[in-house]
């Protein structure tokens, strides 16, 4: 099966028709279509396929136990309305880089396996990378049972109506203790390489990153009625925080960004009493990105006195500055420009992946391809097949570098 083939297939699925992006959210039909996929596309070339304790999904060449492994692959769930290619063309790319190595006559000296992470965007329950945070052990039990979602389902009853026991998540070091390392092809989120004039890309790091609840509570009125002086209107303040954001994310040259609001009790003609609203910032280092969060809660909190709003901040999500392990970053550099004179350009990113997640376990590294949008988690994603072509090509090469005799 080709690139273009696999492609096709997985394309219209989780697919809106009305906004043209994607909806796969974790344990949800859609999810579930991707997951048969994968599992579809391990059987066909004859690997032994395992979903582990966090639903993660491997399909394996060789012996899983052996130990040493090399393992690549992605994710296939989405963000609300995303893209068809932020996790998907990794996964798609890995089982296409395979076949590219069986092609060649490749021996491979150490296992090899393939990954679908679950719920990497978050999406559905608000923290991101939950099947690989589970595995490193930086999701505990009882965090990830406490997950709820939109609708007040819990994640081990989503897990359970999908077929899958919730009892068992866990940290799994056994299972990473088998992986010499992890490589991950992704499409950029960015433009770096579309201005370079370069088709593949090496990381070298991931921004510091995190998501910030603030909850802005004021008193619910008529919003025909209520004279302006009177009212505790939670909105204003939050509409300012938000212009906040934006401020401290120029001076300090990083990104800052609500995204997600939710407002009770969400009528036209209701002064709201809840205004719930989600940041995620991001910046290249710590003390940079401490900033601009510090910066955006004291301007809320100095709008909610001013409008006599309660407001409530908690940090729900975060992950540190993540270096990728310099020798396999310096691998992948050696294997990709051996037989050019050409460098393969190393940049750093704003958005977090299950590499960034596996990183303090087993050594990781990741693969960019072009994006000449530089649009991402969006509809208008994109990526010309040359490109993706090219990725494929590059993962075969890294793969055998580490891989094969």
């Amino acid at each position: 099966m080709t690139f273009h083939s696999m492609w096709a297939e997985l394309l219209p699925v989780g697919r809106s028709p009305a906004s043209g992006g994607y909806r796969r959210y974790a344990w949800t039909g859609a999810d579930a279509d991707c997951r048969a996929w994968f599992k579809e596309q391990a059987e066909a070339r004859g690997l032994t396929y395992e979903v582990d304790r966090n639903g993660n999904q491997w399909a394996w060449l060789g012996d899983p136990t052996a130990g040493d492994a090399v393992v690549t692959g992605s994710h296939l769930d989405s963000v609300p309305d995303g893209g068809a290619f932020d996790g998907p063309l990794g996964v798609v790319s890995s089982f296409a880089a395979l076949d590219e190595l069986r092609d060649r006559g490749a021996r491979f000296a150490k296992p090899l396996a393939i990954t679908n992470f679950g719920d990497e965007e978050g999406a559905r329950f608000g923290l991101a990378c939950v099947g690989s945070r589970l595995t490193a052990g930086q999701l505990t039990v009882e965090q990830a049972h406490r997950l709820t979602d939109g609708e007040g389902v819990t994640l081990p009853r989503a897990m359970e109506a999908a077929g899958y026991d919730p009892e068992a998540i866990g940290p799994d070091p056994e299972r990473l203790a088998r992986i010499g390392a992890f490589v991950e092809l992704h499409v950029e989120q960015g433009r770096a390489l579309d201005l370079s004039g370069d088709r593949v890309g090496i990381a070298s790091a991931i921004w510091p990153h995190g998501r910030w609840r603030f909850d802005f509570r004021g008193e619910a009125n008529h919003a025909g009625t209520t004279r302006l002086v009177d009212r505790r209107d939670p909105m204003l303040s939050y509409a300012e925080t938000v212009l906040a954001a934006r401020r401290e994310a120029e001076l300090a040259g990083a990104v800052a960004t609500f995204g997600k609001i939710s407002v009770e009790p969400n009528g036209v003609n209701a002064i709201p009493s809840l205004v719930r609203g989600w940041l995620d910032s991001r910046a290249a280092d710590q003390e940079t990105l401490d900033t601009v969060v510090t910066g955006v809660e004291k301007a809320a909190r100095e709008y909610a006195a001013a409008h006599g709003v309660d407001l409530d901040v908690a940090r729900e999500s975060f992950t540190p500055v993540v270096e990728f392990d310099h020798a396999l970053r310096d691998e992948l550099g050696r294997i990709l420009g051996q037989d050019t004179e050409l460098t393969v350009p190393v940049l750093g990113t704003g958005a977090g992946h299950d590499a960034g997640i596996l990183s303090g376990s087993i050594p990781t590294a990741m693969l960019f391809v072009r994006n000449p949008t530089g649009v991402s988690h969006s509809p208008a994603e994109f990526a010309a097949e040359d490109d993706c072509l090219a990725g494929v090509t590059a993962l075969a090469d890294v793969l055998e570098g580490l891989a094969c005799r």
